[in-house]
């Protein structure tokens, strides 16, 4: 078996027994095949299953430092994912094949800057939803598809890809929604009558055939709607609306969450609709909201 072997099983057992995502197959499969590639030329050849037995420390710093410097540096958090990814390829190796490489956990990683998610405010995120009814280059179905898509990112929580992987049988949509997000995992997500509103007022105006396999939401010429025009609506509605650069689709998502947390909803609740895998991804939004409360203080005290 030559090391290219093995990272393509490994990508397999990672794609068909761990779920992963294509995001994250594509990833490591980048980050396996450039370390696998470092190793060739360090080493002076091709590399078999037995020759990734026994990497030393130095060789996974030098390779480190390698895509530190290059001509397209990786950032502090690409890196830690690309040294994740080598050593869940290792860990592979030496379960299935015994072979191991012991020294590899001796090299750590860089530490990213933890990042805040940046959710719009709540006047803000209601006045994107409505500013597609405004747009007078859109035809009135094209402002319906772009307002429920919108409406439904806010208004549930969904991820761009979780939205745009609805089809005609998910609708007319029920008072809860099943969606499934990253890895595969299933959750039930609840679907406010504004949502469901938006949603059927882009179905009454759909020009295209709505059956049950096809896509719920269609681009122009019928295919399927692209996170791209997602993308670049919202991109484009927030220069119309002098909102920050920091509005994206997703913001929608992290708004969702914050403004619930803000009206009192608990953690464990907003990890559940969110999809997250543990509770640490979901405490983020707790100090979202206590640096707005913050700037609400500094703001409107008498004595700030």
């Amino acid at each position: 078996m030559t090391a290219d072997d093995a990272l393509r099983a490994w990508l397999d057992w990672l794609a068909h027994e761990r779920r992963a995502s294509p995001r994250t197959l594509e990833a490591y499969g980048h980050a396996g095949r450039n370390w696998i590639g470092f190793l060739e030329g360090h080493r002076g050849g091709p590399q078999r299953l037995n020759d990734l037995g026994g990497v030393g420390a130095a060789e996974l710093r030098a390779h480190l430092a390698e895509r530190r410097g290059g001509e397209r540096p990786l950032s502090a958090r690409s890196l830690a994912q690309a040294l994740a990814a080598i050593r869940g390829f290792h860990r592979f190796l030496e379960r299935r094949h015994d072979v191991a490489s012991p020294q590899l956990t001796l090299v750590r990683g860089p530490r990213p800057k933890p990042t805040l998610p940046r959710p719009v405010a709540e006047g803000q995120a209601m006045a994107l939803l409505d500013e597609p009814g405004a747009d007078v280059d859109l035809e009135r179905w094209e402002a319906a598809r772009d307002r429920a898509v919108l409406t439904l990112l806010y208004g549930c929580g969904l991820r761009i890809s979780e939205a745009l992987a609805l089809t005609g049988a998910d609708a007319p949509l029920a008072e809860s929604l099943r969606v499934t997000g990253k890895g595969g995992k299933t959750r039930l997500v609840p679907v406010l009558p504004a949502v469901r509103q938006a949603v059927e007022d882009w179905r009454a105006l759909n020009p295209f055939p709505a059956t049950a396999d096809q896509p719920l939401f269609r681009a122009k010429r019928g295919g399927p709607l692209t996170p791209r025009h997602v993308q670049a609506t919202v991109q484009r509605l927030r220069g119309r609306l002098g909102l920050p650069a920091s509005t994206t689709p997703h913001a929608l998502r992290h708004s969702f969450a914050t403004h619930l947390l803000g009206a009192g909803a608990d953690l464990r609740s907003i990890q559940t609709l969110l999809g997250h895998a543990g509770l640490s991804t979901t405490q983020k939004y707790t100090a979202v909201d206590a640096a707005r409360l913050l700037e609400v203080y500094a703001a409107a005290h008498p004595r700030a």
